[in-house]
């Protein structure tokens, strides 16, 4: 059970996440996707999947988004109209500041006597209009239900400029997050700096370690390279060359990730920091879809090795 996992402070927890289809779709499009998606899925052996709730970053960087936004289904819905079948939990993500304070309350509220999962996610700039802040939707989430299980993300790339990320996970952690996603992940020594950092000052103040979800995504085009590198996904000079001079790339970023992924769990593994992994496509291309599907199982089979489950 994922809450238990969460509670018990586990290593390995191991998600899958995925973004409803637009909304602009008609119905019978909507359930083929959703169709195709469960049949990908519903074997996986995962803890939880993720389904996210997507806001246009626009006004967060200059540069033009390589591919368009479009909204899409609320998860929620979504999730409740065509995944109720699946035999794991589902985390909902929510850009807490679309959402008018009783909306949210509202929707915290909702099913209160079963176990429920969140990631709130914040403003994408300081320029952004928002109607509730992060603190607030903390504030609400744990007034109004306790079963209700809630997450944030975490970004490493925000550590090398500032170096201060691990003292905003434990700041969400004092007003109640129970583990952290961060963004997918191709910096291994971004992500151990902050791992550090937050190791050190949690044995230094008597803390306990909550989840760090390190995310994975596989990358099979330039364009889904551009598309990363404009979402803010730091990845070094050397790595891209990896990438771009590679004869296939989404063979290559399937090596790498694994690679990365391996070695910043054996460093949580030594320091008895509960790592875990969620992976996705940021492509809609069916190859690369297919590959963050087989990228799941060889996670599962590196997490199990690791643990000697």
């Amino acid at each position: 059970m994922l809450r238990e996992k969460i509670a018990a402070k586990q290593a390995g927890i191991l998600t899958y996440g995925m973004t409803p289809p637009k909304a602009t779709h008609p119905p019978e499009k909507i359930a083929e996707i959703s169709q195709k998606q469960l049949a990908r899925i519903q074997e996986l052996q995962i803890d939880a999947l993720i389904l996210y709730d997507v806001q246009d970053e626009a006004d967060r960087i200059e540069h033009e988004r390589p591919f368009p936004y479009l909204p899409t289904l609320d998860p929620l819905t979504y999730s409740e109209t065509y995944f109720q079948s699946l035999p794991y939990d589902q985390i909902i993500y929510r850009c807490v500041g679309k959402y008018s304070e009783d909306q949210f309350a509202d929707w915290v509220k909702m099913d209160n006597d079963r176990d429920r999962f969140a990631v709130y996610v914040g403003s994408s700039s300081h320029s952004q209009a928002v109607h509730l802040d992060l603190t607030r939707a903390y504030e609400l989430s744990q007034h109004h239900n306790d079963n209700l299980t809630f997450g944030g993300v975490v970004i490493p790339e925000r550590h090398m400029k500032k170096n201060d990320e691990h003292m905003r996970v434990m700041s969400k952690v004092q007003s109640g997050c129970k583990f952290f996603v961060s963004q997918a992940t191709y910096d291994v020594e971004n992500s151990k700096n902050f791992l550090s950092e937050y190791y050190y000052h949690c044995m230094s103040n008597g803390l306990e370690m909550v989840p760090i979800l390190f995310n994975l995504a596989p990358c099979g085009s330039p364009k889904t390279l551009d598309f990363m590198k404009w979402l803010g996904i730091r990845i070094p000079s050397w790595l891209e060359n990896e990438l771009i001079y590679s004869s296939d790339v989404l063979d290559k970023s399937i090596q790498l990730t694994k690679k990365i992924f391996e070695e910043i769990f054996e460093f949580g593994l030594e320091k008895g920091i509960p790592i875990g992994c969620s992976i996705e496509s940021v492509s809609t291309r069916k190859v690369e879809i297919e590959a963050s599907i087989q990228l799941v199982q060889d996670i599962r089979a590196m997490i199990d090795r690791k643990l000697h489950v």
